[in-house]
């Protein structure tokens, strides 16, 4: 097996596994067999106490106050202007709910969560827990399963706990998280190899969540992202919920308004350089959007997501850096449909549209 090769120390995975030595092999793996991604920098914290649900329903995105054993979501905390500024995946098992997000919001979340406890019955700690990501079609083949000591995967978006502690949570078909005290890491990533498990880097994770238009918390947001840009409708918010701070920006983009901006995928010219994330999105010398996430994929080439301004038309020439970009045309939103609530200010004005 190659050496480990880190990952770069100015990105956001500064302490991971970048790749093993062949990037676009493990891509490989990851599309036509099983692969596990070590994502152990990934920050998670764990709530308890009797309030625990209803006080963080009160709090965030997502309706979470009956959420059932085993069941696993995304939620968000928003500003008071609606905009983002935290995400993570929510698992609730056996009394407990964890909280995994990205490295550098695991001290600022704890912060912000254990701000709000007040007199409500809820315990907000850090987790000594690592998350280790099987991506591939054959996740649930039976030597897999064998390793892991389960009879079969958990549905999508629900969770089992496992008997050394830590549990196993799947988020598709193909992708299956294992959430483990930190002390078994080693020990789990030998038992899945010896299983027939390929060790792939994080450069395999981010061309998979490019390749599916996931959206990563501070490198495909920025500081005015708002939910509704970025796919965030549905998977980690809830639309019939009691009050949170943020809630009034989001009814009004769904129902009268659209969302100025939103995420696509983009390809870029292979023979230039990789532009940075953050880099400015130009169309004919105009600022249309903000660069995200840019990874070389092994079947797409040099790929970035991006949130542009929303109806640019998929045949746009961009610019990114000098590098010529084009719109993936099956990423873009379907076109707009008027919400409720424009429709009656339109009835109202004599303007309403079929």
């Amino acid at each position: 097996m190659s050496a480990a090769v880190p990952a770069p120390e100015s990105g956001p995975d500064a302490g991971a596994v970048w790749h093993h030595g062949d990037p676009l092999g493990e891509q490989r793996a990851a599309t036509d067999a099983v692969v596990v991604v070590d994502r152990s920098h990934r920050a998670v914290l764990t709530l308890r106490g009797a309030d625990r649900k209803s006080w963080l329903h009160s709090l965030t995105t997502q309706h979470v106050s009956d959420l059932p054993d085993g069941a696993v979501t995304e939620n968000l905390s928003l500003d008071g202007q609606g905009r983002v500024e935290d995400h993570w995946i929510q698992t609730e098992l056996d009394g407990v709910t964890y909280l995994d997000t990205e490295p550098w919001r695991g001290e600022p979340l704890l912060a912000y969560l254990r701000k709000m406890v007040f007199w409500s019955d809820v315990a907000v700690e850090p987790a000594d827990l690592a998350v280790l990501t099987l991506l591939g079609p054959l996740v649930a083949d039976a030597a897999v399963l064998t390793a892991l000591g389960v009879d079969a995967l958990p549905g999508p978006d629900t969770a089992l706990a496992l008997p050394d502690g830590g549990f196993l949570r799947s988020r598709g078909e193909a992708e299956v998280d294992l959430v483990v005290p930190r002390d078994q890491t080693e020990q789990w990533r030998r038992r899945l190899v010896d299983a027939g498990v390929r060790p792939a880097g994080i450069w395999t994770f981010e061309a998979h969540r490019v390749a599916t238009l996931q959206p990563r918390l501070g490198v495909d947001t920025d500081e005015r992202t708002i939910p509704h840009e970025v796919g965030w409708i549905g998977p980690a918010v809830h639309l019939d919920k009691g009050c949170y701070r943020g809630q009034e920006t989001v009814a009004r983009v769904h129902n009268l308004g659209k969302p100025p901006r939103m995420l696509v995928r983009l390809h870029l010219d292979g023979s230039a350089d990789r532009p940075a994330p953050g880099a400015q999105v130009l169309a004919g010398g105009r600022v249309v959007g903000r660069l995200g996430t840019v990874v070389d994929h092994v079947d797409e080439g040099p790929v970035a997501l991006a949130l542009l301004k929303r109806g640019l038309p998929a045949d746009t020439t961009l610019d990114v850096d000098g590098v010529p970009a084009v719109i993936d045309a099956d990423t873009l939103p379907p076109p707009d449909a008027a919400g409720a609530g424009r429709r009656a200010v339109e009835q109202l004005r004599g303007g309403a549209r079929p």
